[in-house]
């Protein structure tokens, strides 16, 4: 495999970025009534301020939002120079401890004595507690309840990288068009898929998901040591990060010609595929989206077999807010990403997905992927 060619990339962040985040994140807090935000190390903290902490550590590293406030970053003092060093530094103060003090009360003077805080999903239970501790008086409620849009808008530097992203996974799924499948394993194409991610410019990959006939009934089968049989139809899911946003594709293929009953099922499927992507609009609701990819496959008798939800937002990870999936009435806006991957699943048989990743436009949609997306037939 070589290379694709090599390209600057798009332009960095800057701190000027990070900062208008973080105090737009600041002042959406206000106006849902919190009085700050806590975000810990993982997508929140990437996406506000461009540190990303090198390891999980059990030593506090906390950015404290407020509006009307400058953005702290309490942060252990032998990480205080890592932290120094992110794009989003400059926009915020770093307030360090060192071992043997108590982080929690230098957080603690930084806070609302009796504030309702949001904080970041994957803070720990610990942290929190012992904070609270420090403040009984305070109470916590997680992102996803109280902004789950923080992160879904995204703005034209944002969609240049997840467009980017997109390219690469298409690129990566053509090649794989043109490895052997049958005789070999599960595992031998997942680590081909995950190689021609990286060739194409992927600094992560997080899945590579290889179902070969009855495991393509399962949608988050792991790649395994089945191996792979002629006449298999065999689902392929992949994504990771390239340029810090994800990308997340799905195509199906078949070891040979597919029979008659394998090929109707993959046309229902792009059929549905097509009416989601369709429904893509702003103004729309995210459950409008799965509606519409729902109602192709449910009439066609398949409606049973079509077990998950239509779709997920993408950004710095790969699985955020919005969903695609009845119940959530969250408006469509432009500059939100997110999938939209329905399917059929057949235990014991198989199972067909066919993924792009979207962006809602101002008169409706644009796909960051555009990889063929009929049933191609592999070797």
């Amino acid at each position: 495999m070589t290379r694709d060619a090599a390209t600057e990339g798009p332009a960095p962040f800057t701190a000027d970025d990070y900062s208008a985040r973080m105090a737009a994140a600041a002042q959406t807090a206000a106006d849902a009534g919190l009085a700050g935000l806590l975000i810990a190390p993982g997508p929140d903290l990437a996406h506000l301020t461009g540190y990303r902490p090198t390891a999980e550590t059990e030593r506090l590293t906390l950015l404290v939002l407020a509006a009307g406030q400058d953005p702290v970053l309490v942060v252990p003092a032998l990480e205080a120079p890592d932290a120094a060093k992110a794009a989003g530094a400059p926009a915020l103060t770093l307030r360090d401890w060192t071992d043997g003090k108590n982080p929690y009360a230098v957080t603690a003077a930084l806070l609302d004595v009796a504030g309702r805080f949001g904080v970041s999903d994957n803070t720990w239970a610990l942290h929190l507690l012992r904070l609270q501790r420090e403040l009984p008086a305070t109470s916590y409620v997680p992102l996803t309840d109280s902004l789950p849009m923080l992160r879904a808008v995204k703005d034209d530097r944002e969609l240049e990288r997840l467009a980017a992203a997109g390219q690469a996974a298409d690129a990566a799924y053509e090649q794989i068009l043109h490895v052997p499948f049958a005789g070999r394993r599960e595992t031998d194409v997942a680590e081909d898929l995950a190689a021609l991610l990286r060739v194409h410019g992927h600094s992560q990959v997080d899945f590579t998901v290889v179902g070969s006939g009855p495991n393509g009934a399962n949608p988050h089968h792991e790649a395994g040591e089945r191996v792979i049989r002629h006449g298999d139809m065999i689902v392929l899911d992949f994504g990771g990060l390239r340029y810090g946003y994800g990308s997340d594709i799905s195509r199906t293929v078949h070891v040979g010609e597919p029979t008659a009953e394998e090929q109707r099922v993959h046309d229902i499927v792009r059929e549905a595929q097509r009416a989601g992507v369709a429904a893509v609009r702003p103004g729309a609701t995210c459950q409008d989206v799965d509606r519409a990819a729902r109602a192709v496959i449910t009439e066609f008798g398949y409606g049973d077999r079509f077990i998950h939800r239509t779709g997920h937002g993408i950004g710095v990870t790969t699985h955020e807010p919005p969903y695609m999936v009845e119940g959530e009435e969250q408006p469509l806006v432009p500059g939100m990403c997110f999938s939209v991957e329905p399917g059929i699943y057949l235990p014991g048989r198989f199972g067909v997905r066919i993924e792009d990743i979207v962006t809602v436009t101002e008169d409706g949609s644009r796909s960051f992927n555009n990889a063929p997306r009929e049933l191609a037939v592999v070797e």
